[in-house]
């Protein structure tokens, strides 16, 4: 893995200052230091509560990539342990999955990871296991080990608990922050670490971790939090009409990653590239004056959207996803196009699937490009309409099954800014 643009304590903070990441530490001083003082080997934890991890996640992700450039060694804590106990919920009891389901998803999100640090270099990472040390513990270990180090009355003076009072909350969700205070400890004894990060959500859980290692006569340790990644509208990030974006091909394809940051909004733009790109200062700075100055253009968009589908999913599938956003609107070839690409392209757009090839005017309708045929007609003969990019002027022509692209697809486009897509099914 090449060397990353920060090197050292001071250098790191300032960089990770400067880009927002960090909104809560346990002692910014404290931790400058620590960093100065040689390799740091530090954790951060993924709770197996679906089969991919998301965008929502690409925060800690890629924070954990920064400080490995930076010099520092990470554990990226799988959590086969505290994945059991399922997905916290605001208003709501976690919904627990079965054992089996939880141990498939471990390995699944693992792979997932392991593309973005480096388990070969001098401070190579190391994939961990909370199961590996809670497993075998009984239950009255548990309490006497763990759980007497733990107030109950600080427990209850936690926001996320008090919210959750007088709805009800389980024994199972109070106590989750004592196996993930656990998982710090254990790690400090097994491998030295002494620096955890997180979301801004897991505050409460970390503080508690760093207070629990004290309390076994452990430490110094440190934390510090990444904020909470918003929009602008009000939204919720990571969130589309389809639902969440995964980073797993098969449950968001890379086209639809790559148009969700083509998408982001411009008052969102310079604050994601910040989170989220690798790109130096200046870089970014002159990407979020062109957004000011030529807003249409896109430029920190699309730069945004090239830099993360390259990273999540390789840089082929980056430069497919670029090539099909621009020969859709024609300016392209459509030629160029990979089948999965372009069935992911016009999935999102609009496929409509048909047993035989009608007339061009009839497609169109189909689609949904137009409300009538006689509107497609009009379409057709203002030269608005166009079939794989080429005008079409007659209304009644049917295409042939030579135009099919890969042999079944029709890209349909109406004007300059809306297509959708044709499938004649087998």
């Amino acid at each position: 893995m090449p060397a990353g643009p920060t090197a050292g304590g001071e250098s790191l903070l300032d960089d990770l200052q400067w880009r927002g990441l960090i909104q809560d530490t346990t002692g910014l001083d404290e931790l400058r230091r620590h960093l100065a003082g040689g390799p740091v080997r530090f954790y951060v934890g993924f709770d197996p509560t679906a089969p991919s991890l998301h965008v929502g996640h690409l925060m800690q992700v890629l924070t954990a990539r920064r400080l490995q450039l930076a010099g520092l060694v990470p554990l990226l804590l799988v959590g086969g342990a505290t994945g059991q106990i399922g997905d916290p919920k605001e208003n709501a009891e976690r919904s627990l999955n079965p054992p089996e389901v939880v141990a498939g998803w471990v390995d699944r999100i693992r792979d997932q990871l392991a593309p973005f640090v480096s388990f070969t270099n001098d401070n190579a990472a190391r994939a961990v296991n909370n199961l590996d040390w809670t497993g075998p513990m009984s239950v009255v270990e548990f309490l006497r080990d763990v759980g007497k180090h733990f107030p109950v009355n600080k427990m209850l003076a936690r926001e996320v608990v008090k919210a959750r009072l007088e709805s009800g909350i389980s024994f199972t969700e109070f106590s989750y922050q004592l196996l993930q205070a656990n998982d710090f400890f254990e790690l400090y004894r097994r491998e030295g670490c002494t620096l955890q990060f997180g979301g801004s959500d897991q505050w409460g859980n970390i503080t508690a971790g760093v207070d629990y290692v004290r309390r076994r006569g452990a430490g110094p340790v440190h934390a510090f939090v990444t904020p909470l990644v918003t929009k602008s509208d009000g939204t919720k990030f990571g969130k589309t009409e389809g639902g969440a974006v995964w980073l797993d091909p098969t449950m968001t394809s890379p086209y639809a990653f790559y148009q969700f940051w083509v998408n982001v909004d411009d008052r969102d733009v310079g604050r994601y590239l910040r989170y989220f790109s690798f790109r130096s200062r200046e870089e970014i700075e002159e990407l979020e004056k062109a957004t000011a100055e030529r807003p249409a253009a896109r430029l920190a968009q699309r730069a945004l959207a090239e830099e993360l589908t390259a990273l999540v999913h390789g840089p082929e599938e980056s430069r497919q996803a670029v090539t099909a956003s621009q020969a859709l609107f024609g300016r392209g070839s459509l030629a160029e196009l990979s089948a999965p690409t372009l069935h992911a392209a016009l999935s999102e757009a609009g496929l409509v699937r048909l047993t035989e090839l009608p007339t061009v005017a009839v497609l169109f309708k189909e689609a949904g490009l137009v409300g009538s045929l006689n509107e497609a007609r009009r379409a057709i003969t203002e030269g608005g309409a166009y079939v794989n990019n080429e005008r079409v002027s007659d209304a009644a022509a049917t295409p042939s099954a030579d135009s099919l692209l890969h042999g079944r697809y029709l890209v349909l486009r109406r004007g300059k800014r809306t297509f959708a897509g044709v499938e004649l099914a087998d």
